[in-house]
């Protein structure tokens, strides 16, 4: 078993680069063709980034947006109603809901987080730090 590593705060992969390189020019070749295809692939690479990077969100958070999201882009695709401009408002609602949420919780290791939740240190060390989003080599999302 791998030794647990206490690292709250913003943190950037070379993966995370990789993706929101590959997202940055499928947009940016979306916006020749379809030019709400390349907004609706730079909004979805953003929250990738605002996600994982930066707030530092759990799985179920991230899961209920992705629904959210993928919801009103299926009924906006197949007919065209709320509309992209709309759904594009309500997903961002969502954003800062789902950010309200995690940065409420104990467990809460994103950005500023030393202002707001400043027992973290203590939380990390009487939990198992699953909540963090462990992985089973010890690596943190």
């Amino acid at each position: 078993m791998s030794q647990r590593v206490f690292a709250p705060g913003f943190r950037l992969s070379s993966l995370d680069l990789v993706v929101m390189l590959l997202g940055a020019v499928a947009a940016a070749g979306l916006l020749f063709v379809a030019t709400w295809a390349a907004v609706v692939v730079a909004f979805v690479i953003g929250h990738f980034f605002l996600f994982c990077n930066v707030f530092r969100i759990s799985r179920g958070l991230e899961l209920a947006w992705g629904a959210n999201f993928t919801g009103l882009a299926a009924v906006t695709v197949l007919t065209g109603i709320p509309g992209w401009l709309i759904t594009i408002a309500l997903s961002f609602g969502a954003t800062i809901v789902v950010v309200m949420v995690q940065m409420r919780k104990p467990s809460y290791h994103g950005v500023y987080w030393q202002r707001v939740n400043p027992r973290l240190r203590e939380w990390w060390e009487s939990s198992s730090g699953k909540e963090l989003g462990e992985s089973t080599t010890g690596e943190q999302r």
